[in-house]
C-alpha cells in the first residue's frame, strides 16, 4: 500500500469508527449523570457543604479513598448540581478545581485560584503575598462562598511544605464578605497526620473516605458507560467481567477498568476488527503497563532515574542495597555530579519499591543479618527507553543499550 492509500484507511476508519459510539465516555474525566454505588458518599459530601445554599462557609473537608474509586468525579458531579440549584434560588457560589499534580507550586496554585474569580496572574513577578492580596480583594468584592479543591494535594505538599494550606486555612480571618472551603483530596490516608498541627486543627474539620469498589461494582460501571461508548453487539461476552475483575483485584480501581476498556476497544478498530474480545482485553493491559511505567520513570527526578539505571545494568540478576550504591557512584562521577547518601539511595529504593518499578525483597542471613535483594520489576527496554528521554543520562543509556 502506498502512503496516501494507509493515511486514506486511516482517515476513513477515524470518521466512521466500526466499534465506538462516543469514547469519550470512557475518559477518566467525564463526569456522567448518575454515579452508582456512590448515594453515601454523594449525601455526605452534599450535607456538609449544604450552608452554601444560605450564603454560609461550609466545614473544610478532606476525602481520602485510593486512586480510582470516585473522589473527584463524586466531588464534581455534587458541585455541579450545586451550582444548577443555587442559582435558581439566587444563592451564587463559585468553585475552583486545581489539579496539584499539575499546579504543584505555590504560585501556579495562587495563580489558577486567581484565574477562577476573575483575577489575572502573570505567569512570573508578584511575590505570593500581593497574588494573595490580590485574590482576598476580589473575594470580598465579590461577597460570596469560594469552594476550593485541591485534588492530589499531598503532591503539592510532598513539593512545597503545607505553608500554603496554612495561609488558605487562615484567610477567612483576612476577608470581610468573602468566605474559603477548602476541599482536600488525596490517596494518601496517613496525609493528613504528617502536615504540621496548626494546618492539622484547622484543615481536617470533616472527612469522607472512598472504599475500593468491589468486582460487580466495576462491572456495573462498566456496563452502565459501554451502553454510551460502543455500538451496539460489539462487546464480545466476558469482556466487561474481565476488565472489572483485572481491575477489582488491583484495589477496585475503576478509572483502571475504563482505561482497559477503552484502549481494547482501540486495538480492535485498529485491527480493523468490528468486535473487542478478551484478547483485546489481554492486549490493552500490557499496553497500558508499559504506558505507566514509562510516564513514572520519566517524572523521577535525575538521582532516583540513575538508581534504576544502576539496577539495570545488572539485568535480571538481584542486587543489595550496597552494590546497587557503587554502581550509582559510579554513574555520578562520570556524570560529574555529586552523589547522595547510601541512606537517601536505600529510601529512593523503597520508594521505587511502594510504585512497583522495582521488587525489595528482605532476606536473613543468619549471623550475617538481614539484608535486602533489590530486582527490577519492570521491563527492561520500556525502562531505559524512558530513561534515554532524560538528556542528561542519555548517552549513558545510549553506551549500555549498545553493549
Amino acid at each position: 500500500m502506498s502512503i496516501d492509500d494507509i493515511f486514506k484507511r486511516l482517515i476513513e476508519r477515524s470518521l466512521s469508527s466500526a466499534v465506538f459510539k462516543d469514547r469519550e465516555v470512557l475518559r477518566p474525566d467525564y463526569i456522567p449523570n448518575e454515579l452508582p454505588h456512590r448515594d453515601e458518599e454523594i449525601s455526605k459530601i452534599s450535607s456538609i457543604l449544604a450552608p452554601i445554599f444560605r450564603g454560609e462557609r461550609p466545614s473544610n473537608i478532606f476525602i481520602y479513598g485510593l486512586t480510582g474509586t470516585g473522589k473527584t468525579a463524586v466531588v464534581k458531579y455534587v458541585l455541579i448540581k450545586f451550582e444548577e440549584y443555587t442559582a435558581k434560588i439566587e444563592k451564587p457560589f463559585k468553585y475552583s478545581y486545581i489539579n496539584c499534580r499539575y499546579d504543584d507550586t505555590t504560585y501556579r496554585v495562587l495563580a489558577r485560584l486567581a484565574d477562577s474569580i476573575g483575577i489575572k496572574i502573570p505567569f512570573t513577578g508578584l511575590s505570593t503575598s500581593e497574588v494573595f492580596r490580590r485574590i482576598i480583594n476580589a473575594l470580598d468584592g465579590l461577597g460570596i462562598p469560594l469552594v476550593v479543591i485541591l485534588d492530589e494535594v499531598d503532591s503539592l505538599v510532598k513539593k512545597c511544605g503545607d505553608e500554603l494550606l496554612y495561609r488558605l486555612t487562615r484567610i477567612n480571618e483576612e476577608l470581610k464578605r468573602g468566605k474559603i472551603t477548602i476541599l482536600g483530596i488525596t490517596n494518601d490516608v496517613n496525609f493528613i497526620e504528617r502536615l504540621d498541627p496548626r494546618v492539622k486543627s484547622s484543615l481536617g474539620e470533616e472527612e469522607v473516605i472512598f472504599p475500593p469498589y468491589d468486582a460487580l461494582q466495576l462491572e456495573d460501571i462498566l456496563s452502565r458507560r459501554a451502553v454510551k461508548a460502543f455500538k451496539p453487539d460489539v462487546l464480545e461476552d466476558g469482556v466487561i467481567s474481565l476488565c472489572a475483575s483485572i481491575a477489582a483485584k488491583e484495589h477496585g480501581d475503576a478509572r483502571r477498568a475504563l482505561e482497559l476498556l477503552r484502549v481494547a476497544g482501540e486495538i480492535a478498530e485498529r485491527e480493523g476488527k468490528s468486535k473487542v474480545s478478551k484478547e483485546h482485553v489481554f492486549s490493552a493491559r500490557m499496553e497500558i503497563e508499559k504506558d505507566r511505567v514509562a510516564e513514572v520513570i520519566k517524572t523521577l527526578p535525575l538521582h532516583s532515574k540513575l538508581v534504576l539505571l544502576s539496577l539495570a545494568i545488572s539485568g535480571n540478576e538481584s542486587k543489595t542495597t550496597g552494590d546497587t550504591y557503587n554502581t550509582y557512584r559510579e554513574l555520578c562521577r562520570s556524570l560529574g555530579i555529586d552523589p547522595v547518601t547510601q541512606r537517601r539511595v536505600s529510601d529512593i529504593l523503597s520508594e521505587l519499591d511502594m510504585v512497583g518499578i522495582i521488587n525489595a525483597k528482605v532476606i536473613n542471613r543468619g549471623r550475617y543479618g538481614k539484608t535486602r535483594l533489590i530486582s527490577l520489576n519492570a521491563d527492561l527496554n520500556t525502562l531505559l527507553k524512558a530513561l534515554k528521554e532524560d538528556e542528561r543520562i542519555e548517552n549513558i543509556v545510549k553506551n549500555f543499550r549498545s553493549r
